[in-house]
């Protein structure tokens, strides 16, 4: 099945080279990926039109301003099935996901409708954080699977295969998140519809170039937006 993975950037242009080149080696033919840039200061965006022009795997889109991690993949996600991807991917283009790991994934989503890289299953870890991070993330993914009352142990992490089928079904329209709490959301639209969601375990490890784009803004926007989507759902109007 064709795949399409998005890669959205600000401020990466020190990583993004070595990601694509990466991700070369293990994509198959007719696979693409898009590069979705928010008119990254550091040149990101220039840079990835130069790559562009040297691989022929690679689109770019470039945003005007920055919106946030969601309505970024959001676009993504609209080039990819315009392309008649039948996989999409999310992905960091900050080095923490591993492109060795996009096969792990892609043959995960023949037996599943949406696979996630999962850092809290069986097998799964993470490189090079302190204890707050930790805490902070590990506490983040149980707050969110309590309060929605789902099995999924990482409702955050953005290394993600879904299916063409969910993301046509789960409304792209009505996603509204911007930061991590996109993760969430987007997982949860998925299991609300029934679809099946896998965890595969990954190797997290913490970026070594750049800045993290963690914020505290980011951080509110998830602890209001997980009961406000368990009260829709128990509402209907999810």
């Amino acid at each position: 099945m064709r795949a399409v993975i998005c890669l959205p950037t600000y401020n990466e242009r020190e990583n993004l080279e070595l990601t694509l080149r990466e991700l070369e080696a293990v994509l198959e033919t007719g696979d693409r990926v898009v590069v979705i840039d928010d008119s990254s200061p550091d040149g990101t965006g220039e840079l990835a039109d130069r790559l562009a022009g040297e691989l022929a795997f690679v689109d770019v889109l470039h945003r005007a301003e920055k919106h946030g991690l969601g309505p970024a993949y959001l676009a993504g996600f609209r080039h990819a099935l315009a392309c008649g991807a039948e996989l999409v991917f999310e992905m960091d283009c900050d080095r923490s996901h591993d492109p060795r790991d996009v096969p792990r994934l892609r043959a995960a989503a023949q037996e599943a409708d949406l696979v996630l890289g999962s850092r809290y299953v069986e097998g799964g870890a993470i490189r090079n954080w302190g204890l707050v991070r930790r805490v902070v993330s590990a506490g983040g993914s149980l707050y969110a699977r309590l309060v929605l009352g789902v099995p999924v142990k990482d409702l955050t992490g953005g290394f993600k295969c879904y299916r063409r089928r969910v993301l046509e079904r789960i409304d792209l329209d009505a996603v509204r998140s911007r930061g991590y709490a996109f993760q969430i959301e987007t997982t949860y639209r998925a299991l609300r519809a029934g679809f099946r969601v896998v965890e595969v375990p990954i190797t997290f490890v913490d970026r070594e170039v750049g800045g993290s784009k963690m914020s505290r803004a980011i951080v509110l926007e998830a602890i209001w937006k997980v009961p406000a989507l368990r009260l829709r759902a128990l509402r209907g109007t999810l």
